[in-house]
């Protein structure tokens, strides 16, 4: 009797064993995980801090970068700076040997920024063209006294060597990175060119002309009518607006850019104002 009782107790008690088993076995691999998952914790822990760590590198290497390019834009401005000064002087040396004046100079920066303004430039634009126009003459410089001074109009040949003087001042401002200077370059050798082309030196046509040189040129042209020279008077504005718009035989108006000749018929007036506030006399 005790036997099968014993039996029916072992009978009843097995599933309790395998149950045992199983818990412990569970057990073992909840431990298992659990270790697992504290050693990802730790290595992720690890890595946000790593990354911690190189955000806070990176914003230090920003600052010294935009402190390091601040400091470069600095100096880069000093440069234009000394660089603009110093051509600007030069400019006005070449005036000294020349029958302009530096309010010509003045003068046709003012006009060529009124234009450019007026087409839409942006305004640092336009004002870079006001400084970059004041080299216009720069290789006036190496023309000889004789030719410059002249009380009366050129020879052929004197005539061939003033027409140097675009290759020449082109050449004073070649090899620069700046574009102040690289558009003082083409507006130097490009101010003489005609929309038709038969200026010179090259005897660019139309928009083979770069937009800074056409502008420069209608400036320039109404300044030299404007002004009086060993060889003639200074025109009145009106004079000097009909020459421009309807010709004289010299100047004539397909000289020039169309959509230009047209803005300074609009802006004839400005143009008036301009001659007048900065007078030679």
């Amino acid at each position: 009797m005790n036997k099968k009782i014993q039996s029916t107790i072992h009978q009843l008690l097995k599933p309790c064993a395998d149950i045992e088993r199983q818990l412990i076995a569970a057990h073992s691999q909840l431990i298992k995980y659990a270790q697992d998952l504290n050693i990802l914790h730790k290595s992720e822990k690890e890595s946000t801090q790593k990354l911690e760590a190189a955000h806070w590198q990176l914003q230090a290497y920003a600052k010294d970068l935009k402190f390091a390019l601040t400091a470069s834009k600095q100096k880069a401005g000093q440069l234009e700076k000394a660089y603009c000064d110093m051509i600007f002087r030069l400019g006005l040396a070449s005036k000294y040997k020349d029958e302009e004046t530096g309010n010509h100079i003045q003068r046709l920066s003012h006009y060529s920024q009124l234009m450019a303004i007026n087409l839409g430039w942006k305004k640092t634009d336009a004002e870079m063209l006001a400084q970059a126009s004041t080299m216009h003459d720069i290789g006036k410089i190496g023309i000889p006294d004789a030719i410059l001074l002249k009380p009366a109009p050129l020879n052929h040949q004197e005539r061939e060597i003033m027409m140097l003087h675009p290759k020449i001042g082109a050449s004073l401002l070649e090899g620069s990175d700046s574009p102040l200077l690289r558009m003082g370059k083409d507006i130097a050798l490009n101010h003489h060119e005609k929309w038709d082309g038969t200026g010179y030196p090259q005897g660019l046509k139309a928009e083979e002309i770069p937009l800074s040189g056409r502008i420069v040129m209608v400036a320039d042209v109404y300044d030299a009518l404007r002004s009086k020279r060993p060889y003639k008077p200074a025109f009145a504005h009106e004079k000097t607006l009909t020459i421009m718009i309807e010709g004289d035989g010299r100047t004539k108006p397909e000289h020039f850019d169309p959509q230009l000749l047209e803005l300074f018929g609009d802006l004839h007036q400005e143009f008036a104002a301009i001659c007048d506030r900065f007078t030679d006399e």
